[in-house]
């Protein structure tokens, strides 16, 4: 990077969490299936919350019983407003049915629409593995821990919105109800509607032995109605002269 380029970083406000978990909340969702495999996980966030600051009450732990569950629950979590970070663990291992990828889709999902929902840092940390060797490397061995990882970034995550970022002014919202119609709240096929033209008998309007043929429901056109009575000594259409 140039000079002009750290130069002009400098110059730009920038936010940034620090990696200190004193004075804040955390939950911590776990699946239980794959239990030999989620544990390790749980151990290892526990240690990393721990270790930046965080304080032994300061720590909760939510158990379900698989990786589905996991959303739910950690929207619950977040509706409290006890906690500034959930920390999501589970493991979900491909078998030999398309299950592993409509359960991941929606895990997935499910955390990021909960995070959204709530304003609550939600951590990712469940491993979707092909194999089971894939797992064991990514909770402890060779791929380091996920859990671990997945303390790291909530804790940033929770103190930089512990600093209150900046937001845009909320909406005004409209005064009075919109015609129908008009404006916004209209329907593309109610903008462009035209009047509908026709013979209607008027007789819902008042007056009866008068049709329209104007948008107007209660304007008489001033012809006599085809399905009105006509009056005696009065031509009805299409009736012949007998004089």
């Amino acid at each position: 990077m140039t000079a002009k380029e750290k130069s002009l970083l400098q110059r730009t406000p920038t936010h940034v969490g620090d990696l200190r978990a004193d004075g804040l909340r955390f939950a911590i969702v776990v699946s239980r299936f794959n239990e030999f495999i989620t544990e390790r996980l749980l151990v290892s966030a526990v240690d990393g919350l721990r270790r930046l600051g965080a304080a032994a009450d300061a720590v909760e732990i939510v158990r379900v019983p698989g990786a589905f569950e996991i959303p739910a629950a950690a929207r619950k979590a977040a509706g409290t407003g006890r906690f500034q970070a959930i920390l999501c663990l589970g493991l979900i291992l491909r078998g030999e049915t398309p299950h592993f990828d409509y359960i991941s889709r929606e895990v997935t999902r499910g955390i990021g629409q909960s995070a959204l929902d709530s304003g609550v840092p939600h951590a990712f940390g469940v491993l979707t593995c092909e194999t089971l060797a894939e797992a064991v490397d990514r909770a402890g061995l060779k791929a380091g821990n996920k859990g671990f990882e997945a303390a790291l970034a909530a804790v940033e995550m929770a103190h930089l919105f512990a600093q209150g970022l900046p937001v845009a002014p909320p909406k005004k919202k409209t005064e009075g109800r919109r015609a129908k119609g008009e404006g916004r709240g209209a329907t593309a096929e109610e903008r462009t509607a035209k009047p509908r033209r026709g013979w209607v008998v008027a007789g819902d309007c008042g007056e009866p032995g008068f049709s329209r043929a104007t948008s107007d429901p209660c304007q008489p056109s001033g012809r006599p109605s085809p399905l009105a009575p006509t009056p005696r000594g009065v031509r009805g259409p299409g009736s012949r002269s007998h004089d």
